[in-house]
């Protein structure tokens, strides 16, 4: 069956409703084109992804995204330690190389990464990284209201991201490998649209196994299934 060329989703953010748009056609955002088709604040946010066309424009030159700057960086560093002091923590805030995440949360806008460290922290990263991502989303509001423009901002704690974007990927592989000797389907613990995500790009050029991303919510999950398999 042709892989679908465009897909609408739908999130609780912008953010979510992208990385769900992703995880469905099994693509980077480097590959598509979004059209935000609605972002209301307190409603499900709505999206188009489009998959690009190679070759569209011949001899185009790609259009480089103005970098995030030293000013820019230093207000969203600002606010955030001022968040992070009124909930009682004392720490330490670095800007990092967005390359460093490992593929998680991963852009192809200019993206400021600020890695949150201290001690016991572990809080702040809550169930599933929920907890992170809600911080994550109020500090985006934040910064674009003291900028005046969206600057796309992603916390880490500890560098938690890079080293999730790593279990998740050698979990991936090992699963495979198991589904490929056994030729059995497993599935996965239930995960995030970008977790989701991480799993199907590592798989996506395996040549025994695919991936499918099964039930609803939080409980959605990707089951690695044989190639030859029939239901």
């Amino acid at each position: 069956m042709e892989a679908p060329q465009s897909i609408e989703a739908t999130g609780t953010t912008i953010d979510d409703a992208i990385a769900r748009g992703l995880e469905a056609l099994n693509v980077t955002r480097n590959d598509v084109d979004i059209l935000i088709l609605a972002a209301e604040a307190g409603r499900t946010a709505r999206v188009r992804l489009t998959r690009k066309q190679p070759g569209a424009v011949p001899g185009a030159a790609p259009v480089e995204a103005k970098p995030v700057t030293s000013e820019e960086s230093a207000i969203a560093q600002r606010l955030l330690k001022a968040v992070l002091e009124r909930m009682k923590y004392k720490v330490q805030i670095i800007a990092r190389d967005p390359a460093e995440l490992n593929g998680y949360d991963e852009q192809d806008e200019p993206t400021l990464v600020l890695d949150i460290r201290g001690n016991e922290l572990s809080v702040l990263i809550g169930r599933r990284g929920e907890t992170l991502d809600s911080l994550q989303y109020l500090m985006r509001l934040l910064v674009a209201k003291e900028l005046g423009h969206y600057l796309h901002v992603v916390l880490d704690v500890e560098s938690y991201k890079a080293h999730r974007a790593q279990t998740l990927k050698q979990l991936a592989q090992r699963m495979a490998e198991r589904v490929a000797t056994t030729h059995k389907p497993a599935a996965l613990e239930p995960m995030p649209a970008n977790e989701r995500r991480i799993v199907h790009l590592a798989l996506r050029d395996h040549a025994q196994v695919r991936t499918e991303s099964v039930g609803l919510g939080e409980n959605r999950k990707v089951t690695i299934i044989p190639q030859s398999y029939k239901r």
